[in-house]
């Protein structure tokens, strides 16, 4: 039994031989890498070892987690031999410790965790050499088990940037982030999606379990936001007293906002009559109103739908609006090539949500803007299994999660790389939670 990967996000994973994977998947580890490096390169020691939030590690631990998962699975899972004693394990196991206790633990010190990185790195790159590019070994077949780690890297890269936007005296300051475009005001608008087929989930070479097999499933037309909720929609929404009115709420989320005094989204800051700013990771700026709202929890996205007058979708009609009302099995919105940035804001360098209609190239088929990048979408669903489907390669990744405790987000974030982004990708979390970067779209039943 290996220890358990704590983020959950899968991209490429599947279990086809023959595919040429090994010059792609090295590549896919270093930008992994060099990511967190830059994330974290300019912090002081005692930044590295704090913990900023109960509900996240302190992010030295991430990196030494991160490490010691690719020691397990690139090495030992692979024959190589290892770096650590099995029993160093325990200390970056995300099941055996919650986050708010992490802090606690015997932790490698910043020096020695990164040092531990590169020697784990540097043997992997040893090892890869000597695999075969072919094989019918389930964990190699495709590559599988090296784009779980560089996808599971990159997924801690987001969690880091969730931790770095809660951090306060000092607030981590935005790095030279990459501009974001500017398209003027877009008006928000429905888009009929036709019923009909849609092919559901993934049967690339890296997708995770939680997304096999993939299947056929009738979705009846329905109508869907052609942008995201933007935070000038939400404030109408807040200043109209939206956070006041239990009608709006699920019981649930009407004792969150009771219990927490919610009366707005995540780090925005009012000031007063009609004004608001946003904390964004070191600066405090005017709230943006053509962006994407974000940090908002699943009760919130709900509450919003319901003022509305409509629904939050379900991953289905969310996957049938991505793939296209024609039933092509797209594996993104806008086709089969993979993302750039002329497709969607990805990667974590913007720093942030894009204006929404930034991304022509990214349009679906059905002419729906900004389904991958931006913010996660919550949709209506529950975590559940697919018909069919079986543990790989372990059962704690998605399995343990299955439940009504866990709602759906689709499409990925700004803070999402592209190896971890798809169509048929499904992440998951509590539906109270807001230090994510989360928003949502609404839908709505053709009458």
């Amino acid at each position: 039994m290996f220890p358990l990967v704590e983020e959950r996000s899968g991209p490429s994973g599947g279990r086809g031989v023959g595919f040429p994977w090994k010059s792609r998947a090295w590549a896919e580890l270093e930008t992994a890498r060099a990511r967190v490096l830059s994330m974290l390169g300019g912090l002081p020691e005692e930044e590295l070892r704090r913990q900023h939030s109960p509900l996240m590690s302190p992010l030295i631990w991430d990196v030494a987690h991160v490490a010691n998962y690719e020691e397990q699975w690139l090495l030992r899972a692979l024959g190589a031999p290892a770096i650590t004693d099995p029993a160093f394990d325990a200390i970056y196991d995300a099941f055996r410790h919650p986050r708010a206790t992490r802090a606690q633990l015997p932790l490698l010190p910043p020096d020695s965790a990164f040092a531990y990185a590169r020697r784990v790195r540097e043997a992997v790159r040893e090892h890869l050499r000597a695999l075969p590019e072919d094989s019918a070994v389930p964990l190699l077949a495709g590559g599988f088990v090296f784009g779980m780690v560089a996808q599971h890297e990159q997924q801690h890269a987001e969690t880091l940037a969730a931790t770095l936007q809660l951090m306060t005296a000092p607030e981590y300051p935005v790095p030279g982030a990459r501009p974001r475009p500017r398209p003027g005001a877009v008006p928000q608008a429905e888009v009929f999606i036709p019923g009909g087929p849609v092919r559901l989930g993934s049967d690339t070479p890296w997708a995770y379990d939680n997304e096999r097999p993939a299947f056929q499933q009738h979705v009846a037309p329905f109508l869907m936001d052609e942008h995201p909720v933007t935070n000038g929609d939400y404030l109408v929404f807040v200043e109209s007293g939206g956070y006041a009115d239990p009608r709006w709420w699920h019981p649930k989320g009407w004792e969150v906002v009771q219990a927490e005094g919610l009366k707005h989204p995540g780090f925005w800051l009012p000031q007063g009559g009609h004004a608001w700013l946003r904390r964004r990771f070191g600066q405090v700026e005017p709230l943006p109103k053509d962006e994407p709202v974000q940090h908002v929890c699943w009760y919130e996205a709900d509450a919003y739908a319901r003022w509305a007058g409509k629904r939050l979708p379900t991953e289905a009609e969310w996957e049938k609006a991505a793939r296209g009302g024609d039933g092509h099995p797209r594996e993104y919105p806008w086709g089969d090539a993979p993302p750039t940035r002329a497709h969607a804001n990805l990667g974590g360098d913007a720093w942030g949500p894009a204006p929404v209609g930034s991304f022509p190239q990214g349009v679906s088929q059905d002419g729906v803007w900004g389904l991958l990048g931006d913010v996660w979408e919550w949709t209506a669903s529950d975590f559940r299994p697919y018909a069919g489907f079986s543990a790989f390669p372990y059962p704690e990744y998605s399995e343990v999660f299955f439940g009504e405790a866990y709602k759906v987000l689709r499409g990925g974030a700004w803070a999402s790389a592209p190896v971890a982004v798809r169509n048929g990708f499904r992440n998951w979390d509590f539906p109270n939670r807001r230090q994510i970067f989360a928003g949502f779209r609404c839908a709505r039943d053709v009458r």
